[in-house]
């Protein structure tokens, strides 16, 4: 399965308009008892009118203890529907249906029921980026921030088929050599597309700042394999969900960050650490389809009604479980 990359307007509105299409947002919303969740990775004016900004997994947590009555979430599908999994009686609004996801189109239930048969005693973990359908063939969840505490969870002795991200799969394989890990081989192609090279440019232009590194990236891998041969010294090199590289922007005292993940995350550092710089490894990683909602999808949202998200009962039930292993693990 594989999606078309939407065409993204870069200026749907004018600046002067964002302040009042934002006040007329947070009306309406109070109005109809809605809360507004957005992930790191949406436009800078669509993190500033949520109630609440994250990463997937901090996102699933808080859509697990939403009383509102409306979720409107400001991501992409796949975290509309686990939303729609925690909240079951809670109506849950994506406000553009073109919001997909390349890493979760590239693995299906059927696939995954496929390569569960191949492997009859093992785990299946599966990373959030996934269809409500996958989700419902697990036995785990997870995010880049608590994957291996998901691993850790499993007992020892059990073989683990980790899908569908191959990067964050290697993390794991690297992390914890002892385990059985079967890997499948998917990709989010704006990580995948952060190559080493682009990095090493940043880091030669930018001497002293640290860098910052989503472990889905397919710079990674080949960064944390120079580091273990020595071809590489590991001072200033992060490897970190997005959660984690905005605390470490807090923590850490350079006063310069190279990022290497999508490039919407940087609005969210900014605000963090208003002191310090941030450059992007890559400025091309930009997620068309993260970027896909706009303040006009978002109005229109709770204008409308549009879009609702639901899951069918017998996936939604089958899913839980594997959602709830995922929220309950890591920090």
């Amino acid at each position: 399965m594989t999606l078309t990359l939407p065409v993204i307007d870069p200026n749907p509105y004018p600046d002067s308009e964002i302040p009042r299409l934002q006040a007329e947002i947070r009306a309406l919303a109070a109005e109809r008892n809605a809360i507004i969740l957005a992930h790191n990775y949406q436009r800078p004016e669509v993190q500033d009118v949520a109630d609440y900004v994250g990463d997937s997994l901090g996102l699933s947590r808080r859509a697990a203890q939403v009383d509102e009555d409306i979720i409107v979430f400001c991501g992409v599908h796949f975290m509309a529907e686990t939303a729609k999994v925690l909240s079951p009686t809670k109506t849950v609004l994506l406000p553009d249906l073109e919001a997909g996801c390349s890493l979760a189109a590239t693995i299906t239930a059927d696939e995954v029921r496929g390569w569960r048969r191949q492997f009859p005693d093992y785990v299946a973990v599966g990373y959030v980026n996934t269809t409500a359908a996958v989700k419902a063939e697990l036995d785990y969840c997870c995010t880049s921030g608590n994957v291996l505490d998901v691993i850790d969870a499993i007992p020892a002795d059990k073989g683990i088929l980790f899908l569908p991200d191959m990067f964050l799969g290697a993390h794991v394989r690297r992390m914890r050599p002892e385990r059985k890990v079967e890997v499948w081989m998917g990709e989010c192609h704006v990580h995948a597309g952060i190559d080493i090279a682009a990095l090493e440019a940043a880091r030669s232009q930018h001497p002293g700042s640290e860098v910052l590194v989503h472990p889905e990236c397919g710079c990674a891998s080949r960064l944390l394999y120079r580091m273990a041969d020595d071809e590489l010294p590991p001072d200033g090199i992060h490897i970190a969900s997005t959660e984690g590289m905005i605390n470490l922007t807090r923590t850490l005292a350079a006063d310069t960050f190279i990022v290497a993940t999508e490039t919407g995350i940087i609005h969210r550092m900014r605000q963090a650490a208003p002191d310090k710089r941030f450059v992007p490894a890559d400025r091309a990683a930009e997620c068309a389809y993260m970027k896909t909602i706009t303040l006009l999808d978002v109005r229109d949202s709770l204008l409308n009604n549009q879009y609702v998200i639901d899951v069918p009962a017998e996936i939604r039930e089958r899913a839980l479980g594997a959602i709830e292993r995922m929220v309950a693990l890591g920090a």
